[in-house]
């Protein structure tokens, strides 16, 4: 069975099940979710935002996948927080990615805490939030549940799809998974497999949360208690590799917060010191601490080529799906090396792909960010695969807003 939802109206809760202004597809026991921990997690649902129309022959659709504390609302307001979505520099009418060219779904994954199923959902059989209960899920995982949900949009293929850092990952495991779905593939800012530097910063954070006495045992939803401390410091040392030391001094430097000099207290005297701490403050209203364990460990789990062989060419073998891998100069948490791997590999698989190497002092987070070279790259990949597709342009008329029940 399975159940379409149009937007639920009410106010968000720290559960994933209350989702306001996304629209939500709801999994039966009898469509469960495969996962790669050898288990089923039934029922399930995920949340979804939609932007732009799906042609008359349902080949403009393009896939959105968010990073690791993304969401769906990529093009518009996020519920939560009432800022823009986090993706408006690149995502609307006449936009890189044009919604008025390009039916644009972005869902939230699995295992996140915006409507989608995570460790914050109900749990069926219990009646309480899964916490820990819920099942380790991997990229692949959430790449599957995606696939199930175009299913149920009667989308079969895409014409593209685009992701940085965490959603480059899926973007990779989509071209992997699903070669023939796929017509043209965005990987940005990403890698296929994480490093150990990369686990290291996330284990640190995950102890970050796991300290906190609020966290209980990750039991704190149903105990009524929040890990607010733990997950703003897993948040305020994550943010310090999404950017760069140049950013940082150009930003901050060493200026003071408030005040002309040194207090001699552990109090916030550097600017530096208050945004990471507002950093951390702020994203503890809008995402749950399970969550971002679960999320960090599927980062940390993937491996394309441990998937394939050994061989990172073996994924994407006889794949005719188009390729544009984007690195950024700064950025020390996926650097450009990782990029390279990614092209080298696609090179011996004899996919089509082109690279470009983005400069900027902006760090990981530049692809989230105004970098107008990274708009041009975009566009211009996009248009040429739609050409090549022979994709009508904007100016055609929409078949629908919506895609039709199945």
């Amino acid at each position: 069975m399975v159940e379409l939802s149009a937007p639920d109206a009410q106010a968000p809760s720290r559960e994933a099940d209350s989702p306001r202004d996304s629209l939500v597809v709801r999994f039966g026991p009898d469509r469960p979710l495969k996962l790669d921990a050898g288990v089923e997690l039934s029922p399930f649902q995920v949340a979804y935002k939609t932007y732009g129309a799906l042609n008359a022959d349902r080949s403009n659709a393009v896939l959105i996948c968010h990073a690791l504390t993304g969401d769906q609302h990529a093009a518009s307001e996020n519920p939560v927080t009432r800022k823009p979505g986090w993706w408006e520099t690149l995502v609307g009418p006449g936009k890189p990615i044009d919604t008025e060219r390009y039916f644009v779904i972005c869902p939230n994954v699995i295992g996140a805490c915006l409507g989608t199923s995570g460790p914050a959902s109900i749990n069926a059989k219990t009646g309480q939030p899964w916490g820990l209960e819920f099942p380790v899920i991997t990229i692949r995982d959430m790449v599957r549940a995606q696939a199930m949900l175009l299913d149920e949009l009667q989308i079969d293929s895409l014409f593209a799809v685009a992701g940085g850092s965490m959603g480059g990952m899926q973007v990779l495991q989509w071209a992997a998974s699903y070669p023939q779905r796929v017509y043209a593939a965005l990987p940005i800012a990403c890698s296929t497999r994480h490093s150990a530097q990369n686990i290291a910063f996330h284990e640190v954070g995950r102890q970050a949360v796991m300290a906190d006495p609020e966290w209980r045992g990750g039991r704190y939803l149903v105990e009524g208690t929040n890990p607010r401390r733990g997950l703003a410091v897993a948040r305020m040392g994550a943010h310090i590799t999404y950017l760069s030391d140049a950013a940082l001094h150009r930003k901050f430097g060493r200026k003071f917060q408030d005040r002309e000099s040194v207090t001699f207290s552990f109090d916030a005297d550097f600017e530096v010191e208050s945004y990471l701490r507002h950093q951390g403050s702020t994203f503890v209203d809008r995402f749950d601490a399970n969550s971002y364990l679960y999320l960090t460990r599927a980062m940390d789990y993937f491996d394309l080529a441990a998937d394939y062989s050994g061989a990172v060419a073996n994924a994407f073998k006889g794949a005719e799906t188009r390729f544009c891998v984007v690195s950024f100069t700064s950025d020390w948490l996926f650097p450009t090396s990782d990029s390279r791997a990614i092209v080298h590999a696609l090179n011996a698989a004899g996919a089509r792909v082109s690279f470009a190497e983005i400069v900027t002092d902006k760090g990981h987070d530049a692809f989230l960010l105004e970098e107008p070279e990274l708009f041009a790259i975009v566009r211009g990949f996009l248009e040429g695969a739609a050409r090549s597709r022979g994709l009508a342009p904007a100016s055609s008329a929409p078949a629908s807003s919506a895609p039709a029940r199945k």
